[in-house]
């Protein structure tokens, strides 16, 4: 017998119990300081500070976090945030300097997938949140390999992949990650509900100079695109005809949604009715009056003849 093969085990192996050597290999949670947690690189996530934050903070000053967050180790010291950007925020604004996470030892691509799950499951996040975090998660799965194997011997899709995880369609999901084409602004005037999805993805097919004049159209003229317009200047752009004149000729085109509006703010009208009157109260005087007006000169006309 080979001597080098005999492997002797420790005394810990000896003495230690099965119980004991199932519960080295299960994840402790540690309590770190806030300020040795990082947050995750080029994070797609909106950390707010709204009620429903402050409702958390409330919580976890009352009864702690619940629910410890992940984190991995980072080359430059302390920690990186693969799920938990909320509960570090809330923890801070509940006074805490510490919080309770379980440390993994992940790759990039696998860290990106869980950060990825960890979030989608928020209610009303935004258009740029599920777009930029859809396409951080498909390019993860394609580093590990998982569009290129098979699948009842078809290529395997992975935004078939991510659809099986989320309430979205692989079409969504694609239509989704086509915004992340947009400029930033014009990305903000979805968030914003300014410009609608279907739109919007038409949009991300034009250059970023082109994107860029259309925002300045959006600025001057007030208005934002509709479907039809959007699909056109794609068109144009695939065929070669998108010239500056002719995008500034489509965005001139008045649509019935975006006709002139009169409005007034009720502070500059206050000093003119009883105190205490609403603004609907004052625009019903106000079209009262202006009726009125009108009758009065009705009637002077029909004496000058």
């Amino acid at each position: 017998m080979n001597r080098d093969s005999i492997s002797l085990k420790s005394y810990e192996e000896l003495f230690c119990t099965q119980e004991q050597r199932d519960d080295d290999k299960r994840e402790k949670i540690h309590e770190i300081a806030l300020t040795e947690l990082h947050p995750f690189k080029n994070h797609p996530f909106h950390v707010e500070e709204n009620d429903e934050l402050r409702e958390l903070a409330k919580s976890i000053a009352d009864h702690g976090v619940v629910t410890p967050g992940i984190v991995r180790t980072r080359p430059d010291g302390g920690y990186e945030l693969i799920s938990g950007h909320r509960r570090k925020t809330a923890s801070e604004l509940a006074g805490l300097s510490t919080m309770p996470v379980v440390i993994r030892e992940l790759d990039d691509d696998a860290a990106t997938i869980i950060m990825v799950d960890s979030n989608q499951q928020r209610e009303n996040l935004l258009p740029s949140e599920k777009a930029f975090s859809y396409k951080m998660k498909l390019e993860a799965m394609k580093h590990q390999g998982k569009s290129t194997s098979c699948q009842v011997g078809t290529k395997f899709r992975t935004d078939v992949a991510i659809a099986e995880s989320t309430d979205e369609s692989a079409r969504t999901i694609q239509r989704y990650i086509r915004l992340t084409y947009l400029i930033p602004d014009l990305l903000k005037l979805v968030d914003e509900k300014s410009i609608s999805m279907s739109p919007a993805v038409e949009l991300s097919y034009l250059p970023k100079k082109q994107q860029e004049i259309l925002l300045d159209c959006c600025r001057m003229q007030q208005c934002t695109p509709s479907l039809s317009q959007a699909v056109r200047l794609k068109v144009l752009h695939q065929t070669g005809k998108l010239t500056e004149p002719e995008l500034i000729k489509i965005m001139s085109e008045q649509k019935a949604n975006q006709k002139d509006k009169l409005t007034f703010r009720a502070d500059k009208f206050a000093a003119y009715f009883p105190k205490g009157y609403t603004a609907e109260q004052m625009e019903n005087s106000v079209l009262q009056m202006l009726s009125e007006r009108q009758r009065k000169l009705k009637r002077d006309r029909e004496e000058e003849r």
